[in-house]
């Protein structure tokens, strides 16, 4: 796994970049980026919906099980809808969902981590994950939370968790450059 992240170091970069990119968004259009951010749930689970009860149908065309697709189909269209016609609903259900998420991929960072060696910068990490963790249960016990308060700290995780991304992605890229150069470090 260390191969893999020092040769593509790039990608956590890019990753980094985009995510302080978002919380500067957050930050300066917290209104537009809740919409924005229900919006996007809502037009996903609708074409999801759709496209399962499309997928039933094909099913139920060729003599296959397709009820539980129909109905995930139903629920997504049905969720969507939602999004769409109650979103301070949709606004929280959306906070518990972005805090189990911080939490599974936070976790899952902190796995890779152990996988580093010391020399490359794992504590970074290892940081990235705690703070994802922190986050993710912040939102899971405390949904109601303001609204706007949320776009504000979704921001600043975006912020601070790309500038670790990007710190580790230069800290790895130096690593590559160095097993280019054929030297050891």
């Amino acid at each position: 796994m260390a191969v893999v992240l020092v040769r593509n170091w790039w990608a956590l970069a890019l990753r980094g970049a985009l995510a302080v990119l978002f919380g500067v968004a957050a930050f300066v259009m917290p209104g537009l980026t809740l919409v924005v951010l229900i919006a996007l749930f809502g037009a996903y689970a609708l074409i999801d919906g759709v496209l399962a009860i499309v997928a039933g149908v094909k099913a139920a065309e060729h003599h296959e099980r397709f009820g539980s697709l129909l109905w995930r189909g139903v629920l997504g269209i049905a969720a969507g809808l939602v999004a769409f016609i109650l979103p301070g609903a949709t606004a929280v259900v959306l906070t518990l969902i972005i805090g189990a998420w911080a939490i599974v991929t936070g976790v899952l960072e902190i796995v890779a981590a152990v996988h580093l060696h010391r020399a490359h910068g794992e504590w970074l990490l290892i940081a990235s994950g705690v703070l994802s963790v922190v986050f993710g249960l912040i939102l899971v016990v405390a949904p109601g939370v303001g609204i706007l308060t949320l776009v504000w700290i979704i921001g600043g995780y975006a912020v601070f968790f790309g500038l670790i991304m990007l710190t580790l992605a230069f800290r790895l890229r130096a690593r590559h450059l160095r097993n280019a150069l054929g030297t050891t470090g």
